[in-house]
């Protein structure tokens, strides 16, 4: 249905407007939409009727067919004015359609205004009321939107506190994982240093290997100051006075411009000798006695705290294996001087040659129970001995020389090698029970072409003949000097012709963990046998190298070697008359 109105004074635009707002009521328009429709036609009436002219608007309802009805407004010239003019279109949505109002029942008097004029006020109202509640509702959803932003910024500052607070506990686990790591790598690196200066027993070594386990990690120079060495002072000349305080008062010393406040260290002005590097002095400190001061220079700036702690533990374990290491070397010295004057010096014998060679064990107290001995009997006879205390050290040899001194004192009376042997384990048995040796003796005369020999629980003696060939003198022996029995050793005898050579020897010669002893026995029967028969009668004691040189090849070091070779020559003319098929 369309509705057409001419417009072109106030009353006409009066009756266009109140018809447009019955007919939208008609069409069940929403007070809002008519609201909204009447109101923005009424503005466009305002303004044609100030143009002046012929309006014309046309209200339209949409079909029937169409699935949303629609009442549609059309405001522009009319065709007789011939105006160019922009035309004005509304669209409002509408719940019927059709209506039973028309454009000629609009009245235009008075009280046809009237109803219009409180018809639109109740309109407006009614809009007031819609507005006010939406209003209200903003006004609510404002309050919980303001409520929910102030929850929202609760949140943000709780969640902001809880990320600094873990930050902070980041940082503090960083931190502590750092601090742990470093002390971690200070006690590694204290235990590892530790080891290694406490398995020397050479002080010098020691002393020498600081400077390569603090440089540069740890000091960027180390000087080690003993104060027992006095070629060293000389050469050095003199020293900083926080290291000659260091000395004095056994409290570590820190000399530089500032204040180092490391735990333990007393601060002292900078050094005049080195005015402009910070020195870290550390006493070495053993038994309560300076042995020397360790003086550092630090391999940055300075050093922190736990640096310092993890220094000064350092200087205390090695001026403990400074003072270890020189007790060692002081007691080695007077032993192995007590052993080397305890070493006979080989008689001369016509026809008989004797070359020794004696090699303390080159790990630990280089002393030891091993000796060797060779000496004449009131009948002429020479007897030579070879001979292992058991044990190492000064006890080991003080026992060899009442071993050696008894020998000798038994053989003043005479005696086969066996009857000796046998006095020496009465003698050990009764002296100290719980020592024991081992012993060979063997013995010679001018006279007879036969070699006597004994032997109490020591490796066999090795016979060179004079065609080359090697004998092992493996007849039983008897047991070990000092063990809890009763024993009679039994002599041996063997054929001596001249160009024979006999080698008596300790176990350190020929064992090796390893392997045991017979392996060495018989690398020591081919080294004697590869030796030329010149070289035996001209130069035993080069002979007597030749033959230690290729068996010390693999020695271990922790055992002494003793080795005696006799050896028989041309000028040996015994009687004709026969050996004695046993005994002496």
């Amino acid at each position: 249905m369309t509705h057409t109105w001419q417009i072109t004074t106030v009353v006409d635009a009066a009756r266009a407007r109140i018809a447009t707002a019955r007919l939208a009521a008609e069409h069940g328009v929403s007070v809002l939409d008519r609201t909204r429709l009447v109101t923005g036609l009424t503005a466009q009436l305002r303004q044609r009727l100030i143009k002046g002219g012929v309006w014309r608007l046309t209200l339209e309802t949409t079909p029937a067919s169409k699935p949303e009805p629609q009442l549609r407004l059309t405001l522009g010239p009319a065709p007789e004015d011939n105006r160019d003019a922009p035309t004005w279109r509304a669209a409002v949505p509408a719940t019927e359609r059709g209506g039973r109002v028309g454009t000629g029942s609009v009245r235009t008097g008075p009280t046809a205004l009237a109803e219009a004029l409180f018809s639109a006020d109740d309109d407006t109202a009614r809009v007031l009321d819609a507005l006010t509640e939406q209003e209200a509702l903003v006004a609510f959803h404002r309050e919980e939107l303001h409520q929910t932003n102030q929850g929202v910024l609760a949140l943000h500052a709780e969640l902001d506190a809880a990320g600094r607070a873990q930050r902070d506990l980041f940082a503090a686990e960083r931190a502590a994982r750092t601090e742990a790591e470093e002390a971690r790598r200070r006690l590694t690196f204290l235990a590892d240093a530790s080891a290694a200066l406490t398995a020397s027993l050479n002080h010098g070594e020691i002393v020498r290997l600081l400077p390569e386990l603090l440089t540069p990690t740890y000091a960027g120079s180390v000087d080690v100051w003993l104060l027992d060495d006095e070629e060293e002072e000389r050469r050095l000349g003199p020293r900083p006075a926080a290291a000659v305080v260091a000395a004095r008062t056994g409290r570590p010393q820190y000399a530089a411009a500032h204040p180092g406040g490391l735990p333990g260290v007393d601060d002292r002005p900078p050094s005049a000798l080195h005015p402009t590097l910070p020195l870290l002095c550390v006493p070495l400190l053993a038994r309560r006695a300076p042995l020397g001061v360790l003086i550092l220079t630090p391999p940055g700036d300075r050093w922190n705290a736990d640096d310092a702690v993890m220094l000064i533990e350092l200087a205390r374990r090695a001026a403990i294996a400074i003072d270890n290491a020189q007790r060692f070397e002081h007691s080695r010295d007077i032993a192995e001087t007590l052993q080397r004057a305890l070493l006979t010096d080989l008689p001369t014998t016509p026809g008989l040659r004797l070359a020794a060679r004696y090699l303390p064990a080159t790990h630990g107290l280089n002393i030891g129970g091993d000796w060797y001995d060779a000496f004449r009997q009131p009948d002429g006879s020479l007897i030579t001995v070879i001979g292992d205390v058991t044990g190492h050290g000064l006890h080991a040899a003080v026992m060899m020389s009442q071993l050696r001194t008894a020998l000798r004192a038994y053989a003043v009376d005479g005696g086969s090698p066996s009857q000796l042997l046998t006095r020496l384990h009465l003698f050990l048995h009764h002296l100290q029970p719980d020592l024991y040796a081992t012993a060979v003796i063997a013995r010679f005369r001018p006279d007879e072409p036969v070699l006597t020999w004994a032997a109490a629980g020591h490796p066999p003696p090795v016979l060179r003949t004079p065609d080359g060939r090697v004998h092992t003198l493996d007849a039983k022996p008897g047991a070990m000097l000092g063990i809890p029995l009763r024993q009679e050793i039994e002599d041996h005898t063997v054929q001596l012709p001249p160009g024979s050579t006999l080698a008596l020897y300790t176990d350190g010669l020929v064992e090796r963990r390893a392997q045991g002893i017979d392996p060495g026995i018989e690398r020591l029967t081919e080294a004697l046998s590869a030796l030329p028969v010149p070289e035996l009668d001209g130069d035993l004691e080069n002979a007597a190298d030749r033959v230690l040189d290729p068996m010390l090849q693999d020695s271990e070091g922790d055992d002494d070697v003793c080795l005696l070779l006799c050896h028989i020559t041309s000028e040996w003319v015994p009687s004709p008359r026969p050996a004695p098929a046993g005994g002496p």
